[in-house]
């Protein structure tokens, strides 16, 4: 079989390489442009109409990348910068002829949609790899962000400047002021910045850059024209406290009789936010009493693996200058990830999440959502010009469980005072073409109950080294990897769980390479992962080697989904950038690949395609494949022996409707097979925009999941003698989920909103058909109540062997009906520049029943008719700068 996946992987490669080479060139990037030095005060009002913006001279020579890419723009563009000592700014008239016709659609700060714009990229320490980008759209919308490794953007960064527009009868203006003291650069005499300019045309899908980089080109900020002319100026004196007051106020169920839930509780909150500017190069930010509680809520999930379910930070302080810490992705523009799940060093969901520790026995527990952060801060910048740093720190509080025991109260340590802490650099070669960095991570706790001991990690210790050298002055081809070491410690207790894990698994029966240690007090991992790709040109290389190695765990301050893995893939592909009668774009890829656990057992192996295509009509199609071959499952039976991975296949396709228009219809739809087990889904998603200043729209999704082995439970039986004296208990699963993402964006200015968001959610799940795993390293069952065993599907009880001497089993009901409603509605203004104000209303209603039954209209009334759970939240917070 690989023989076979092998000769289709190598027949892909010759047709894709039938065209010739590239032909369109990076242009326009020996430009230098020059800023004006301010006299006369300007008034940020989009007119245009000062001095400096009126006397000519302005850049107007743009080029298309889409849709005719290389050829001259369709409509004129000109644009000037200016500086004085505090500020840059920008003067762009976008002239346009058919002014009627703009594309000016509202929407809250830092959401894009599609609607005419114009951005400013700056490289303010010009070392052609990070920077920042303005964006101004044509109805006076803000958009802002960093760059890094060249091509990538993190929209997490928010500063404060200003932009705004007029409208006229030649097109359109945008007017910026961007205060120095919001970014960071080198402060020389000479001063030279990166800096190019991008404007979209909505209407013709058109984007036009002053310096123009094909697609098919590597890198981006390493093309920037140079920006120069600036003298006295400084972002040294950056001084920043935003304080804020919170009041939140719940509502929530409760039973009769509980001392510590009435149903209502009220608590308000104060603390600031301070940044400040560490000479021209560094900026810190602290924090005291932090409000780090998210505004937008997590989606419902039904999760019936053994691993976690991952969520994205939300909160802003974690994700702004989040790309600082970004760990293991330099250099390459392009890393796959569909066989393979890469752990995370730093995820920072893991500071303050809700406690770790079991509450003890008790009639009631009032138990914390969350731990408190005491403090933090995080430092970030460059030491030099080629010298990145990021390092953050916090300490949580040590939480406590209420809890109410025959009348008597008590507390209960649940999560220990920790401290953790990160530290991430990175050092630039030769204008990005080498690089090496490094990552380390500490969590440290100190507990009073030792009971805690048990449960939780004492100390967690990870270290990281990442590089990467791109083999030719074109970066053509890049070798990019990284490699790092974990370390954990805890009492024997609580590393022996952590051994038998779901990361882990050392109790497997069959596993030679692993086995349960009981007198180990840490746990000593490794992992790696190493990349050769080709990202220059319309045909692309992506090659990769990874391990992860039995004990290695991140997770105190990370996040991983196992570990015991080793994995290659080599994949390539073709992109098609000049438009046809057919399309305007589109791309084509495969890959081979193989996964294996350390004890030599292949776990995944098969072909993977996907493809992607933009027509004519500016309609999409995006679609993958794969085929997988018979490999061992070494987590199915949950720390039991291996089974069998039957092969099968998996293809999933979207459609979606061209996005310029008022509405957008999309279609997606997929199925899995590995016979008997099969799942499919179909989802819809439409987007309608009656105004442009509001948004509607609503992602429904159905899913149906047949599951021939779905693990249900281990029973000890030392009769079991073929499986190791346990018995695995599974059972056939038929689930059924319905679910829909609803929301509504209303912007009513620039800097007031509405956003209204909702989850319906109903899944249900029918086990049937109970059956116990017969022999190591196979897929064969022996199902209850044939050969000679006995079901009772009154009591859910089967006797393995019927009469004979194994004890009956007692399987509990694991069918359910579970129903969730989640919405928050989030008002936010802008009531000065950096202070605003929120108001936050979240409710959720859920129940969840026994029976497997899917039952739509059952269950949609009796989940409006369900007792909500109401939070309300004010917020008000005031940008002081010094």
């Amino acid at each position: 079989m690989t023989r076979f996946l092998l000769l289709a992987f190598t027949t892909f490669l010759i047709t894709l390489s039938v065209k010739g080479a590239d032909s369109l060139t990076v242009k326009n990037n020996d430009v230098v442009i020059l800023a004006l030095k301010v006299i006369k005060p300007i008034t940020i009002d989009g007119k245009l109409d000062e001095e400096v913006w009126q006397n000519g001279g302005g850049f107007e020579n743009f080029i298309q990348r889409d849709p005719i890419e290389g050829a001259v723009a369709s409509e004129k563009t000109s644009l000037k910068l200016a500086f004085d000592e505090d500020a840059l700014y920008l003067g762009v008239k976008m002239y346009d002829s058919s002014p009627d016709s703009i594309l000016a659609r509202l929407s809250r700060r830092d959401e894009w949609v599609n609607s005419d714009h114009i951005t400013l990229y700056l490289d303010p320490y010009n070392d052609k790899r990070s920077g920042y980008f303005f964006t101004l759209n044509a109805a006076g919308t803000l958009i802002d962000g960093v760059l890094f490794n060249d091509s990538w953007d993190d929209e997490s960064w928010d500063g404060v400047w200003e932009g705004k527009i007029s409208v006229d009868d030649e097109g359109w203006c945008a007017e910026m002021r961007i205060p120095f003291s919001q970014m960071r650069f080198n402060q020389t005499d000479t001063m030279v910045w990166g800096v190019n300019f991008r404007r979209k045309i909505a209407r013709k899908n058109e984007w036009d850059f002053l310096v123009f980089i094909p697609k098919t080109e590597s890198g981006f900020v390493s093309h920037f024209a140079s920006l120069t002319g600036f003298d006295n100026i400084s972002s040294s004196s950056q001084f920043e406290i935003i304080p804020y007051v919170t009041t939140r106020a719940e509502y929530i169920q409760f039973d009769d009789g509980d001392p510590f839930n009435d149903g209502s509780k009220y608590t308000p909150g104060a603390g600031a936010d301070f940044r400040m500017g560490v000479g021209s190069n560094l900026t810190l930010n602290a924090t005291v009493n932090p409000d780090f509680g998210q505004v937008e809520i997590d989606p419902a999930v039904i999760n019936l693996s053994d691993v976690e379910t991952f969520f994205n930070e939300k909160r802003p302080f974690f994700i702004e200058g989040f790309s600082t810490f970004n760990f293991g992705y330099g250099g390459a523009r392009s890393y796959w990830g569909f066989n393979w799940g890469s752990p995370d060093f730093f995820y920072s969901r893991r500071i303050g999440r809700p406690p770790q520790g079991s509450a003890p026995d008790a009639d009631y527990v009032d138990y914390p959502n969350g731990t408190h952060i005491l403090a933090a801060g995080k430092l970030t910048g460059k030491l030099d010009d080629n010298w990145n740093i990021g390092t953050i720190h916090n300490v949580t509080k040590r939480e406590y469980a209420r809890i109410s025991k025959d009348d008597i109260q008590s507390d209960a340590e649940v999560e220990p005072l920790a401290y953790y802490g990160v530290l991430r650099v990175q050092k630039e070669f030769n204008e990005g073409r080498n690089g090496i960095g490094g990552i380390s991570t500490a969590t440290l706790r100190s507990f009073q109950d030792s009971r805690l001991r048990d449960e939780i990690n004492k100390e967690a210790f990870s270290f990281g080294l990442d590089g990467w050298t791109f083999f030719d002055e074109s970066k053509t081809w890049v070798l990019a990897g990284w490699a790092g070491v974990s370390h954990l410690t805890g009492n024997q207790k609580r590393i022996t769980d952590l051994q038998q894990d779901s990361r882990h698994y050392f109790q497997r029966p069959d596993a030679s390479h692993v086995s349960v240690d009981s007198n180990k007090t840490s746990l000593t991992g490794y992992a790696g992962r190493f990349h050769i790709n080709k990202q220059k040109g319309n045909f692309f290389v992506n090659t990769a080697f990874g391990f992860i190695t039995p004990a290695f765990d991140v997770n105190d301050l990370g996040f991983m989904w196992r570990a015991d893995k080793l994995n290659w893939h080599a994949g390539a592909g073709y992109e098609w950038t000049d438009p046809t009668d057919v399309y305007r774009y589109s791309n084509l890829g495969a890959a081979i690949f193989q996964n294996y656990d350390f004890g030599g057992h292949k776990t995944w192996e098969g072909i993977f395609h996907f493809g992607f295509m933009e027509f004519a009509n500016y309609y999409i199609a995006d679609w993958n494949a794969a085929y997988y071959t018979e490999t061992f499952n070494n987590t199915r039976t949950r720390g039991g022996p291996l089974t069998i991975n039957p092969p099968g296949y998996q293809t999933s396709i979207w459609l979606a409707s061209d996005s310029r228009k008022d509405w957008e219809i999309g279609v997606g739809a997929g199925t899995f097979q590995t016979s008997p087990s099969y799942d499919w889904f179909v989802e819809l998603g439409f987007d309608w925009r009656p105004f442009p200043n509001l948004l509607f729209s609503i992602n429904p999704k159905f899913s149906r999941v047949f599951e021939y082995a779905q693990y249900i439970d281990t029973f000890d039986d030392p009769l079991a003698a073929n499986t190791y004296g346990k018995r695995y208990v599974f059972g056939e699963l038929d689930q059924k989920t319905l679910s829909a993402s609803i929301r509504l964006n209303w912007t009513f200015t620039p800097q007031l909103s509405l956003q209204l968001y909702l989850q319906p959610l109903i899944s249900s799940g029918n086990y049937n058909n109970f059956k116990e795993l017969e022999s190591p390293g196979t897929y064969d069952f022996i199902k209850y109540g044939e050969n000679g065993s006995t079901f009772d599907p009154e009591t859910n009880t089967a006797d393995p062997d019927g009469n004979g001497p194994a004890e009956e089993i007692e399987i509990s009901n694991p069918d359910f009906n579970f129903r969730s409603l989640r919405g928050n509605a989030v008002l936010r203004w802008e009531y000065l520049p950096g202070s605003v104000i929120y108001f936050v209303w979240t409710q959720t209603r859920s129940e969840e029943e026994e029976i497997g039954e899917f039952q739509f209209n059952k269950s949609m009334s009796r989940l409006f008719a369900a007792e909500p759970d109401n939070i309300f939240m004010v917020k008000v917070t005031y940008w002081i700068n010094f």
